[in-house]
């Protein structure tokens, strides 16, 4: 009943906050060079051409793009993507990034989009890649 008394809208934080509705009528597009990431369509198009991702893996895509730069602890995407508490010895979170790690590399060889930082989590930025494809093992303290 309050919002009636308001203004007779229904309140505008269903949506997402404002800098997740853009534009676009909610269809704000998270770019990354040649990877387009649609947080709330479900979409993600490297190449302009669709990548088939489960929605965990568009999930976890979203949660790290949007935190572009900075790194984010298993913990936090953990509760990001699956919405609780990540228990000890649960690998869900590397095993999600594992997989998504080789599709973008099947469509985007030449980049690399998620780099590991051992022990504490990840940070998604997308940098020139060896084009070799194999992302599989990284250096403790490379930054990756």
């Amino acid at each position: 009943m309050r919002a009636l008394e308001i203004g007779g809208r229904a309140p505008t934080s269903r949506a997402g906050p404002p800098s997740d509705r853009g534009s676009d009528g909610g269809r704000q597009v998270l770019r990354a060079g040649e990877l387009e990431i649609e947080p709330f369509g479900g979409l993600v198009r490297a190449h302009g051409r669709p990548l088939a991702l489960s929605v965990r893996e568009h999930a976890l895509l979203v949660a790290l793009a949007r935190a572009r730069g900075r790194v984010i602890s298993r913990g936090q995407l953990y509760l990001l993507v699956w919405g609780g508490e990540l228990r000890p010895g649960d690998r869900s979170v590397d095993v999600y990034v594992s997989k998504l790690r080789a599709k973008l590399e099947a469509v985007l060889p030449d980049r690399r989009f998620i780099h590991t930082h051992f022990g504490f989590g990840y940070r998604f930025e997308p940098e020139p890649g060896d084009g070799d494809g194999s992302q599989a093992f990284h250096k403790r303290g490379a930054g990756r």
